[in-house]
């Protein structure tokens, strides 16, 4: 096949290159992103429908809510007002119907409402719980949730009530306004306008004199660094009680110490025995150690009856026991080492606690010092507020009280109750449940690909990993395993044989060494088919009057043989162990033993088995050997051990040309093949780039951009 007419499966040409050498830079695309929902349509629906099926079931049982609506209108008044009253309901402006609007939202209002229920109204609040058995709530919570409004540009009010029940939303609304109506008559109504002004007069002068003594109070606290009196004088006495209670039960462990050491430095000075300390004789491994002393001293009198003092089993118990000893006196001075550390420590703790008692005692008595003054300044600031709490509230009281009848608000419209409840919507949770299950299909799906980390597509060659896709392999399932390593070596048109082609394409064009040179095939992990496509490589080039030899450096596990139906007694292993010289013509070389598989196309075995081929392929022989054999063929292919399980791939790339690397699909990690390959571009080896293996016909059309892979297929196929 000429090499200017790609194959369908051979990768498109890079859109463009960094730096020459540089591997191609590409983004996904919305295709991209398309696969991705299809590969996984299968994972991602089945948890999108749960999610949007669960939150609609729930949201779907919530109870159902009913929506009434009263609505009141203020009428500004037709005549002029000349002597204004000090409370003037009207509502002359859009701020005095946002004080109204407060009013209505204030607790105040609600409290009302919920004295005026009559037992009858509060059990049909209560139905809705009563009906599933639930217990009601306080009758608070069942006004429900009350939204009140005004109309843009007109002095309307609306109030709206949600509730359980729809008599229940109809009663609480119709509440609202008359309370509030209510509201305006009994309590906006005032008394006499000259004692309002009085008690207006009287009321800002005891709230000067208030916040004058509250000023006080206050810059006298934190001149003198006060929360309150009180507060602070608490938390001083149980400071001094805490700090009383250590330093008690310090002075105590002080005391016991020293009692402790003093006993033991007058038996060190008699010459007593520690042992006799309680302390010490329970310290560490002393009892162990005196267990020990005891058992062998009895076995030292039961022997001295049997041998003499220079017999090796008593010179032995000796030192045993004189050891003994040494360990028992180590560990008595080492208790008294730390009797003496906590001492030490325990005198320190003491110096502390001292101090700290000493700055809490002088803290209480400054507070107390304080406590005169403070006293007088908080007692007026309380007096002060007395007085203007109770100015205050009779001012609230006093007002000026208007005629009924001209009452600035009239009912407009009544709340009935409705015929159907607002929630849940059913609706508006379909388009809900729609939008929530998309945003997770797509959420799963496109999470699952960051996960999923093994190559699956072109784009994960050349956009992840950054190098060329030499081509793609198809799945050859359906071919017998005997034929799969020689597609190319007949006269085949199968897409399978097409495909190898293509590759042959590709590294001649990636390829920037001229012939004699040698390829590298090496892969991930193992069973990812990089001795099928070395076999076939090679036989693509022989194909094209290229004299080439293939190399089987699979030594762990060579496996050419047994594809070409030949033995492995002669091969690299046989001629390193006869003596590893290179012969002047390979082919004739019987330790060697180069065949002739095909035209153009010759196989050099491993000539057996070994765990350790390092020893050879470290060899300088086996580069002069390789030399040698670049002298009589065109093209060598070095069939490898995978490089993520063995080192050998890595010693064989520093004595190639080229390497091509064999990826299979959904199988080895796209990090890892990164690393390897970074590894391998270390050895200054030429990478031509990646040939991805195992995709069906189908993935194939969906994984790349190979759009005629069917079309070819269909063709070829059917002449074939």
């Amino acid at each position: 096949m000429p090499p200017s007419s790609p194959s369908p499966t051979q990768a498109p040409p890079p859109l463009r290159v960094q730096g020459g050498d540089e591997p191609m830079v590409e983004h996904r695309t919305l295709r991209d992103y398309l696969i991705i929902f299809r590969e996984r349509v299968w994972i991602a629906l089945p948890i999108a429908l749960l999610v949007a099926v669960s939150v609609g079931y729930y949201q779907a049982r919530t109870p159902p809510l009913y929506m009434a609506r009263a609505t009141m209108q203020f009428v500004r008044p037709e005549r002029v007002v000349l002597n204004e009253q000090v409370v003037d309901p009207s509502v002359k402006n859009e701020i005095e119907l946002n004080t109204y609007l407060q009013i209505l939202n204030s607790g105040q209002l609600r409290s009302r409402i919920i004295q005026s229920l009559t037992p009858e109204q509060v059990k049909i609040l209560q139905r809705p719980y009563l009906k599933t058995g639930m217990s009601p709530p306080p009758v608070g919570a069942l006004l429900g949730s009350v939204s009140i409004e005004s109309i843009r540009n007109s002095f309307l009010i609306g109030v709206t009530v949600s509730n359980r029940d729809p008599n229940g939303a109809a009663l609480v609304a119709n509440k609202f306004v008359e309370q509030f109506i209510a509201y305006l008559i009994n309590d906006v109504g005032g008394k006499n306008e000259d004692a309002v002004k009085a008690l207006k007069e009287t009321a800002e002068r005891l709230r000067l004199e208030y916040e004058a003594a509250e000023s006080r109070l206050q810059n006298y606290k934190v001149q003198h660094n006060l929360i309150s009196l009180d507060n602070s004088t608490n938390i001083i006495s149980a400071r001094l009680q805490a700090i009383n209670t250590a330093l008690t039960s310090v002075r105590m462990d002080r005391i016991n110490l020293t009692t402790l050491l003093d006993q033991i430095e007058k038996i060190q000075a008699a010459g007593g025995n520690l042992l006799e300390v309680n302390y010490i004789s329970n310290y560490g491994n002393i009892p162990a150690l005196r267990a020990q002393l005891a058992e062998d001293t009895k076995l030292q009198s039961i022997l001295a009856d049997r041998y003499l003092e220079r017999h090796p089993k008593m010179i032995d118990l000796a030192t045993r026991i004189d050891i003994t000893h040494q360990q028992i006196s180590r560990n008595i001075d080492q208790a008294i080492a730390d009797l003496r550390a906590q001492l030490a420590k325990i005198k320190n703790s003491e110096s502390t606690y001292e101090r700290e008692f000493k700055d809490a005692e002088s803290e209480q008595f400054r507070l107390g010092r304080l406590s005169v003054e403070y006293k007088s300044l908080e007692n007026q600031a309380a007096g002060a507020k007395s007085n203007y709490a109770a100015i205050f509230d009779r001012l609230n009281q006093t007002t000026t009280l208007k005629s009924i009848e001209n009452l600035p608000v009239r009912r407009l419209d009544d709340a009935s109750p409705p015929a159907a409840p607002y929630s849940p919507n059913l609706r508006a949770i379909l388009r809900t449940c729609i939008g929530l299950g998309l945003v997770v299909f797509c959420g799963v799906a496109i999470g699952l690909s960051f996960i999923d980390d093994r190559v699956k597509s072109a784009w994960d060659v050349e956009g992840f990993i950054g190098t060329h896709l030499l081509g793609i392999i198809p799945d050859l399932a359906d071919v017998p395993d005997a034929e799969k390593h020689n597609l190319v070596s007949g006269d085949k048109t199968s897409p399978g044989a097409e495909s190898f082609l293509s590759v042959y394409s590709a590294v001649k064009i990636q390829s920037k060494l001229d012939f004699p040179k040698a390829i590298l095939v090496t892969s991930t992990i193992p069973g990812e088919g990089k001795t099928m496509i070395s076999c076939n490589l090679a036989s693509a080039f022989a194909r094209h009057a290229r004299r080439t030899l293939i190399i089987d450096c699979d030594m762990r596990r060579p496996m050419l043989h047994r594809h070409f139906k030949l033995t492995n007694e002669s091969g690299l292993i046989a001629w390193f162990e006869a003596g590893a010289k290179v012969p002047e013509d390979p082919c004739a070389d019987p330790t060697l033993g180069i065949t002739k598989i095909d035209e153009n196309l010759y196989l050099l075995r491993s000539g057996g088995r070994t765990k350790s081929p390092t020893e050879l392929l470290e060899n300088p022989i086996f580069t002069e050997l390789v030399a040698a054999l670049k002298r009589h063929f065109d093209l060598i292919v070095i069939d490898s051990p995978p490089i993520g399980a063995v080192t050998d791939s890595v010693l064989l790339a520093e004595r190639v040309d080229e390497v091509v690397y064999v990826c299979r699909f959904n199988r080895a990690y796209r990090k890892h093949i990164r690393l390897y390959i970074k590894m391998l571009k270390q050895s200054k080896t030429e990478l031509l780039g990646i040939v991805l293996n195992g995709l069906s016909p189908r993935r194939i059309e969906y994984y790349s951009n190979y759009r005629y892979y069917r079309s070819y297929k269909k063709y070829y196929g059917a002449q074939s």
